[in-house]
């Protein structure tokens, strides 16, 4: 059975970088799209980032463009999220997932990782 582990959050100030990880055991990444969410407390799980697996094209939510750089290890088998200039309003847990399909749309992810916590104070 496949499955994704998320790691990498932890607590941090305003301005600090993280550099999250995703994992999959039971299958490689190939012919798939990996996609970063969050979600805070009392809002929707939103969009990050995410990407091509295969072509290694990568796309971001406007709100972490420019801050934000997914990227993929091959030989690990493990995507990434490089977080800098965190924000308070980063603050919230971390998902993976993967999806044959386009990386927005959330129904169409077929396997979540448990999620990782960033705290980003101010």
């Amino acid at each position: 059975q496949v499955q994704l582990v998320a790691s990498g959050g932890g607590l941090v100030q305003a301005g600090g970088s993280l550099r999250l990880s995703c994992s999959a055991s039971g299958r490689t990444f190939s012919s798939y799209a990996v996609g970063w969410f969050r979600q805070a407390p009392g809002k929707e799980r939103e969009f990050v980032a995410g990407i091509y697996w295969n072509a290694g094209s990568t796309i971001y939510a406007d709100s972490v463009k420019g801050r934000f750089t997914v990227s993929r290890d091959n030989a690990k088998n493990t995507v990434y999220l490089q977080m800098n200039s965190l924000k308070p309003e980063d603050t919230a847990l971390y998902y993976c997932a993967t999806t044959r399909n386009n990386v927005y749309v959330i129904s169409r992810y077929e396997t979540w990782g448990q999620g990782t916590q960033v705290t980003v104070s101010s």
